[in-house]
């Protein structure tokens, strides 16, 4: 995967600093946006998840044939991969990735899966991107695991909000250089959710590039937690 001001393997998006002030700690799960608490429906956070691809193209045309990828063979391989060393592999989620290439100075694409992983650990789930990333001859490999709020490792956000489409996210991110410098881009599900990892600094950033994109900030989950790009 290629993104600006990240090693290249997946990238997606974080962010949060401002608000971290004014919100209280909460338990590692699932919150919505507007909540300080998780709400009875907030779904319970894997013990860890992984962006991963087996891309190693920069693709710049929208209208690749490379894009149409299932990456259903990947989806077999990596789940072997993961109950090799010792985890259970969750759900996997196709991802249609918009990233801005600082030194392209131009939009790029990629299509990629985010996995759940169960029980495992940040040891293992660092493990596990570092071997991907050297089976699938990745820079990096992008991990995300949930924690509190205001943990001392929480350095980043993960939020989800429906109503994206990847030509939306490809139209903004053009036409806001501020989240296309600091944000990178972003993914997009195949029923329309964005699926943005932010650094937690970013997080006001984040926020309005969401809302600008036409997304009810209201009915965004946001996911605190570590990130890490692993080689």
């Amino acid at each position: 995967m290629n993104v600006p001001a990240a090693p290249r393997g997946l990238r997606l998006l974080l962010a949060l600093s401002a608000l971290a002030a004014t919100l209280g700690a909460a338990a590692p799960t699932a919150v919505r946006a507007h909540d300080a608490v998780p709400g009875p429906e907030a779904p319970r956070c894997p013990s860890g998840e992984v962006f991963a691809t087996n891309n190693t193209a920069v693709i710049t045309d929208p209208a690749d044939r490379r894009l149409r990828t299932r990456l259903t063979r990947f989806d077999r391989e990596v789940r072997g991969v993961i109950r090799a060393h010792g985890a259970r592999p969750g759900a996997s989620t196709l991802l249609d990735g918009v990233f801005w290439s600082t030194e392209l100075r131009k939009t790029t694409f990629e299509r990629s899966r985010e996995f759940a992983v169960e029980g495992t650990n940040h040891a293992g789930l660092r493990h596990l991107a570092g071997v991907l990333a050297k089976q699938y001859h990745q820079e990096s490999v992008l991990t995300f695991r949930c924690l509190p709020r205001r943990t001392p490792a929480t350095d980043a956000v993960r939020i989800e909000a429906p109503g994206v489409s990847a030509a939306g996210l490809r139209a903004a991110l053009r036409a806001h250089p501020q989240a296309r410098e600091e944000l990178g881009g972003g993914s997009v599900t195949e029923d329309g959710h964005l699926v943005l990892v932010s650094p937690l600094e970013e997080l006001p950033l984040a926020r309005k590039f969401t809302k600008d994109l036409g997304v009810d900030w209201n009915t965004a989950e946001v996911r605190y937690g570590e990130r890490e790009f692993v080689s």
